[in-house]
């Protein structure tokens, strides 16, 4: 299958405008599956909650969903995106998965990061993976990638490709993270990262790029610039992912022993 990753420079608030970026962008080459960034349609450094009430979107019904369907449908393929979300429980910081028939699924971020946690309420869904074609996919978002228990809940749960919109701003820590994460798990790993910066409140925030992807040796497939938007498409075979094998007598998931693991506040 081929597996593409965009990086974008959106601009805040200019949810058109960040949209149009995005597809002309990935209009330049084709994938079966795509990844854009966290909140890649409507900026990331939110000043108040009433920001965020104003720029948020329900799910599956809102703009930003609806017009990644729409590309999906116009383009034959499956892709995710990053957006903030508006649910009847609260905001959280969610993703969209959705191809040409419409919406797939969502997933709302766990590991909250920095200032989300004065506007977003944490996931309160378990992780989970869904068949899109030929692969199976799991989603994580950004701060998830300090995390090994949310990719190997996702390996567990027979994903394939971890995809991982993200907004990054720590040089070069998660692309590190993320190599550790494939090889643990025998995953490929898809790092959907933004450029640029935002300088809103007297707080600039300047994100790092270097988006990737990776295969389930930790190999690095592709990695961009530091500072500039573009994507990159890669052909990469499933059956890498669903070996598991170290070696004839030991498999990166078979070997676990969960039994053992669990810390006794006891002890």
């Amino acid at each position: 299958m081929r597996l593409g990753i965009a990086q974008t420079e959106p601009v805040f608030g200019e949810w058109r405008r960040n949209l149009d970026d995005a597809f002309e962008l990935m209009e330049r080459d084709s994938a079966d599956l795509w990844v854009l960034p966290e909140f890649f349609a409507s900026g990331y450094q939110f000043v108040d909650a009433r920001e965020v009430s104003r720029l948020a979107e329900p799910v599956p019904s809102g703009p930003t969903t609806q017009a990644l369907v729409a590309f999906c449908r116009d383009h034959d393929c499956v892709a995710v995106g990053g957006l903030p979300e508006a649910a009847p429980s609260g905001l959280y910081n969610a993703a969209v998965l959705v191809g040409p028939e419409g919406y797939i699924a969502s997933y709302r971020k766990i590991h909250l990061f920095g200032m989300e946690t004065l506007f977003f309420l944490p996931g309160d869904r378990p992780f989970s993976t869904c068949d899109v074609g030929e692969a199976c996919v799991g989603i994580m978002i950004c701060f998830d990638h300090l995390f090994p228990e949310a990719a190997r809940s996702l390996a567990l749960l027979g994903a394939d490709v971890i995809v991982h919109p993200a907004n990054l701003v720590l040089p070069g820590v998660a692309q590190r993270t993320m190599e550790v994460r494939a090889l643990e798990n025998g995953v490929f790993a898809a790092t959907a990262n933004r450029v640029g910066s935002e300088a809103r409140n007297g707080r600039e925030l300047r994100y790092t790029g270097q988006s990737q992807i990776v295969g389930p040796d930790g190999d690095v497939l592709v990695r961009l610039s530091e500072d500039r938007p573009e994507i990159a498409v890669v052909e990469i075979d499933i059956s890498r992912a669903r070996d598991k094998a170290i070696t004839s007598r030991n498999g990166k998931l078979a070997d676990r022993r969960p039994h053992l693991y669990t810390l006794d506040p006891a002890a």
